[in-house]
C-alpha cells in the first residue's frame, strides 16, 4: 500500500486521468465501430484488445463509466502504487478480451471500460482490506452480489437504455475475475518478502 502522504498528492490520480483523456479522445473520433474489440476483425486489427475498453457506446456510457473510475480511485486509489494499479488495469483488460473471444462466442463486440472497472474494484477491495476491512469487505460483498444478479437475471433494463445498447454481463464478471487473479497475486507477492 502506499503511504499517505503518496495518496494525498495530484499524482495519484495520474492513470485514471490518462484513462479517461485517451477514452475522450476515443470517443470525439465518432464512436466505436472503428476501436470496438470486434471479434471477426481482432486477428487482424490487435489495437482493438486495447481500443475496445475505451471506446464507448455513447456519451453517457462513456461519462458512467468515468464516474464509476473516479469514486473507485477515490475510495481505493491508495490501495496500490500507480505502477499496480496499472498492471492491473493491464491484466484486467486482457482477462476482459480473452474471456469474450474464447468463453464469450455470442458477444460479436464489445466496448466499454466497465469490465475493468469491475477489475478494479475486485483488485482494490482485495489490496485494501487489511487497512479498511469494512468499507473493502462490503465493496467485495457488493460486487458478488451484483455479478450474480447479472449472470442469473440479465442486466437492469434502464442500464441497457442509459447507455445506448446492450450491457455485456460476461465483461464484468471476466474483469471481475481478472481483478480479483491480479489482487491476490499482489497480496502473495507482498507475503512472500522478507520483512
Amino acid at each position: 500500500m502506499t503511504g499517505s502522504r503518496q495518496s494525498a498528492t495530484p499524482a495519484r490520480w495520474a492513470l485514471p486521468i490518462a484513462l479517461a483523456v485517451a477514452a475522450v479522445a476515443l470517443q470525439i473520433t465518432g464512436g466505436p465501430e472503428g476501436w470496438r474489440l470486434e471479434r471477426a476483425v481482432v486477428l487482424a486489427e490487435p489495437w482493438r484488445l486495447v481500443t475496445g475498453h475505451l471506446v464507448h457506446l455513447g456519451w453517457s456510457h462513456l461519462l458512467m463509466n468515468l464516474a464509476g473510475l473516479a469514486v473507485v480511485w477515490a475510495l481505493l486509489g491508495p490501495a496500490m502504487t500507480a505502477g499496480r494499479w496499472a498492471a492491473t488495469v493491464l491484466a484486467c483488460g486482457a482477462g476482459v478480451s480473452l474471456g469474450l473471444l474464447l468463453l464469450s462466442p455470442q458477444v460479436p463486440w464489445y466496448a466499454g471500460f466497465s469490465g475493468i472497472l469491475h477489475g478494479l474494484i475486485a483488485a482494490g477491495a482485495l489490496a485494501g482490506f487489511r487497512r479498511l476491512p469494512g468499507i473493502c469487505g462490503v465493496l467485495l460483498g457488493l460486487l458478488a452480489v451484483k455479478l450474480t444478479v447479472e449472470q442469473f437475471l440479465g442486466p437492469g433494463e434502464g442500464t441497457a437504455r442509459l447507455i445506448g445498447g446492450n450491457v455485456i454481463v460476461d465483461a464484468h464478471l471476466y474483469g471481475a475475475l481478472a481483478g480479483l487473479a491480479c489482487g491476490g497475486l499482489l497480496i502473495l507477492l507482498d507475503r512472500s518478502r522478507p520483512a
